[in-house]
């Protein structure tokens, strides 16, 4: 399959710290949070594009799935990084073939916001998922829906933090509470998303 045929899945994910915000890791189900990065990964990697912005927390998850999977398909991933944080790289950020560098634009939020702006212009998605997370999704979501507004946005609310504020913003007139209740992820997103796209 090639890789620009492929349909891009957008991933919005982190595992909250306390130390940075705790009304996020209070809420937060950290195992959650791994099942549902990892039966996303396995679920549409064989088949869809993911991009994603390189959180510490979940790139290593995303590279140990690509691992298991035994294929190669290293050009269905790509990862955005901002140099502002280059020094502090997780080491699995260099066993990807596809990371694009957005150049520092001199505060951290400046540089942050250059980089999202890059992975959302640079590329039409499909749809977005949502994981865990703190701020930072909560500006993706919104940034999001502005570059893809006719996209599938799947919140798993199921996972606290950040993503269940998203599902609790969905102005769709009907919400699935399987997003809020249902932790059979691989099937979840077999149905909500695979069979939707």
């Amino acid at each position: 399959m090639v890789s620009d045929k492929l349909k891009n899945i957008f991933l919005s994910a982190s595992i909250p710290l306390k130390e940075r915000d705790p009304k996020y890791f209070e809420t937060a189900d950290v195992i959650a949070i791994r099942d549902a990065v990892i039966a996303l990964a396995i679920s549409i990697l064989p088949r869809f594009k993911l991009i994603w912005g390189g959180h510490p927390s979940i790139t290593p998850i995303i590279y140990n799935v690509l691992e298991k999977l035994n294929m190669d398909i290293q050009d269905h991933v790509t990862l955005y990084q901002s140099e502002f944080f280059i020094e502090n790289f997780h080491a699995s950020n260099f066993d990807f073939n596809n990371v694009i560098l957005t150049r520092t634009s001199g505060t951290k939020e400046s540089s942050v916001r250059l980089m999202r702006e890059r992975m959302f212009s640079e590329n039409n998605f499909t749809a977005a998922i949502f994981i865990g997370g703190m701020d930072g999704i909560l500006e993706e979501y919104e940034m999001f829906r502005k570059y893809n507004s006719k996209a599938l946005i799947l919140p798993i609310a199921s996972t606290g933090a950040a993503s269940k504020l998203v599902y609790d913003r969905l102005r769709q007139v009907k919400k699935n509470e399987r997003l809020l209740h249902d932790y059979e992820y691989m099937s979840l997103f077999q149905d909500l998303l695979i069979d939707q796209i």
